[in-house]
């Protein structure tokens, strides 16, 4: 069995060294039901992990390998967002960030194969369950909308500014420009980063590694299938934040480019939505994925760069 290191532990991987993609790091603890994880690590060392789920679904570790649930960010519901979810207090793909002496919390609000979505964003001054504010809308799309406003993603620049990419299908994945004081829309800039003409491309993810480039990790094919599931990760770069984006054989992400750095095999099933963590010893991929009885689970596997410049996991 191959070998990773998660949080300082040696961990064996789920999966032979054989296969084409290392197995996930083996996490215990909480970490079923685990569906689009975001992740921070707090300026006390804890890692705080916000997933899908009723009120965004909250978790925590201190060692990156064992966790446990902490509650719900919104305990009490979010009314503002029952126009998008039907009443549901289902919300969808949290993005965590730490500024300005507080955390910001970004999530979607929708129904499954609707465009009527939104985005909002809120604040704590603790991350912990039922202290969050509600502090607005970000971004909303409607059903005659080209793209749509699920799976916020931020990212920030080198000169500070805030950026959000997001979208799901239709016209792929746009970014706006966000205020850095109140995380809210900034103006009316919209780029437009990655497309599959229409087809399955969802969940960005922007990291700015130290090497100078930034880049788009996004999600292929489908997800929430169970066992079914054929989601897999894909990657392209940048120099500019707003891109544009190719991949290793120079292709543009908006004419349906991605280098693959991770798909299903085994029993482990359609990886994807993730998140990337810079972490004091490495980069760190975060994922879902289903075994082989459908049930979502967490995946963390190191990140590295080959001497291109270019991603893998391991």
């Amino acid at each position: 069995m191959a070998a990773a290191v998660l949080g300082g532990h040696a961990a064996l991987t789920a999966q032979s060294a054989s296969a084409a993609y290392p197995g996930p790091g083996i996490v215990t603890g909480d970490i079923t039901e685990v569906h689009d994880p975001e992740i921070i690590r707090t300026s006390s060392g804890t890692y705080l992990l916000p997933s899908t789920g009723d009120g965004i679904s909250l978790r925590t570790s201190t060692d990156r390998t064992h966790w446990t649930a902490a509650g719900a960010a919104f305990p009490g519901g979010t009314p503002w967002a029952d126009p998008y979810t039907g009443g549901s207090r289902h919300l969808w793909a949290p993005e965590i960030h730490f500024a300005n002496g507080q955390f910001y919390l970004w999530y979607s609000a929708s129904t499954f194969g609707s465009r009527r979505s939104a985005i909002f964003v809120a604040t704590s001054p603790s991350g912990a369950a039922g202290t969050w504010t509600h502090r607005g809308l970000v971004v909303e799309t409607f059903e005659n909308s080209d793209h749509n406003a699920i799976d916020p993603a931020l990212v920030v620049d080198s000169a500070g500014t805030w950026w959000l990419a997001y979208g799901s299908f239709g016209d792929g994945i746009r970014m706006i420009r966000l205020s850095s004081s109140t995380g809210l829309r900034s103006g009316t800039e919209m780029h437009r980063l990655a497309s599959r003409g229409g087809g399955p491309i969802e969940a960005p993810t922007i990291h700015r590694a130290k090497n100078g480039y930034y880049y788009l990790f996004v999600s292929f094919d489908y997800c929430c299938r169970g066992a079914d599931s054929t989601y897999r990760v894909m990657v392209g770069r940048s120099t500019s934040v707003t891109g544009p984006y190719r991949d290793r054989a120079g292709n543009y992400m908006t004419a349906g480019g991605g280098t693959e750095i991770l798909a299903g095999q085994g029993s482990i099933h359609g990886p994807g939505h993730q998140a990337v963590l810079a972490d004091a010893d490495s980069d760190v991929l975060f994922y879902h994925y289903y075994d082989d009885a459908g049930t979502p689970r967490l995946g963390i596997n190191l990140l590295a760069y080959d001497s291109s410049g270019w991603p893998y996991v391991h």
